[in-house]
């Protein structure tokens, strides 16, 4: 009598494990993909968590082709989430060389796209470790789950061609770091605002190349319009306050919308440090706003959380002046 051999359980589960750790994988990309999309503080940079991790996440680096670079990461989960259980929720049974080709085609796209994402994700523990030089849980989170998936997708087949693996591993490896580095190849940690010359708005970006004064965080780099000039004189007058922290970078991106001058009236009245280790610090206000991320805006009652451009600010306000405004995010 011929003993069939039994499956091994790696084989049995590496679907669903793949397709659990890709879940979590979901969950965590489309957290910082909201938190990207709507301009808030994802709950890491709070003031009593690590501060480096909203550096990375308004680094150069946290957008890809124009996009946040969470959201790639999270259509990229999807892909694997689905591979993974394709075959497990097509099965009827009934057809057993079409199931086996779906499963066959699906481990491939398995380990393309698992490859794929631990290169990707090394280069950019590569940046953490190196150029940020700062500590971002939801960036490790990710990196771990795809080494997982990786390591998952190998030993969860039996795969019959170890040449055709090493080959296609190779491959796609070389084809991920090459269109990476051609991507960030334009990427510079420099935090400077270059004017524009010709009267039209200018792009603001910031990147921390220094540690943040407790003091004032960075210096105001921009320089203030007439138009941002009464836009702070309004806010003032309005009643509204925002809360900031000194070290998050995205404070120091609505200072930079306003420039220096029209940021010096808004923080003589208008604005809550949050931090405890700054001298100017009042955390106990900001626990009483109920304050989530920073910076915050607090008009007529009503909570505003991410940067604001100054366009939106005006129209809650009521603002009627000039809107020539001469910067944008």
């Amino acid at each position: 009598m011929i003993r069939r051999r039994s499956t091994p359980w790696i084989h049995k589960w590496s679907r669903p494990a793949i397709a659990t750790i890709a879940g979590f994988g979901i969950l965590n990309t489309g957290y910082l993909t909201f938190e990207k999309l709507t301009g808030s503080t994802p709950v890491c940079t709070t003031a009593e968590n690590v501060k480096g991790c909203v550096d990375v996440l308004s680094s150069p680096w946290a957008t890809f082709l124009g996009q946040p670079l969470p959201l790639f990461g999270l259509l990229a989960y999807i892909g694997m989430f689905i591979f993974a259980l394709a075959p497990l929720a097509l099965n009827t049974g009934e057809n057993h060389k079409s199931q086996k080709q779906l499963e066959n085609l699906t481990w491939w796209l398995l380990f393309v796209g698992a490859i794929a994402m631990s290169v990707f994700s090394g280069y950019l523990m590569y940046v953490l470790a190196f150029q940020l030089k700062a500590i971002c849980p939801y960036c490790i989170a990710s990196a771990l789950f795809a080494l997982t998936m990786l390591v998952l997708t190998i030993t969860g087949k039996d795969w019959e061609d170890i040449g055709q693996l090493l080959f296609t591993a190779l491959i796609v490896a070389m084809v991920t770091l090459i269109g990476t580095l051609g991507v960030y190849s334009q990427v510079s940690p420099s935090g400077n605002i270059t004017e524009s010359t010709d009267g039209k708005p200018t792009a603001i970006t910031f990147t921390p190349k220094e540690q943040p004064n407790p003091q004032f965080g960075w210096e105001i780099t921009t320089k203030s319009g007439e138009a941002e000039i009464a836009l702070a004189q309004h806010l003032v007058k309005s009643g509204a306050k925002e809360y900031v922290a000194y070290w998050c970078p995205h404070c120091h991106e609505q200072k930079l919308l306003f420039g220096k001058e029209a940021y010096t009236i808004i923080s003589e009245s208008s604005t809550v440090e949050c931090a405890g280790d700054s001298p100017k610090g009042k955390p106990e206000l900001c626990k009483a706003a109920k304050i989530e991320g920073f910076p915050s805006w607090v008009i007529n009652g009503k909570t505003y959380s991410g940067v604001q451009t100054l366009e939106e600010l005006g129209k809650i306000t009521g603002y009627t002046g000039p809107k020539n405004f001469k910067y944008f995010r």
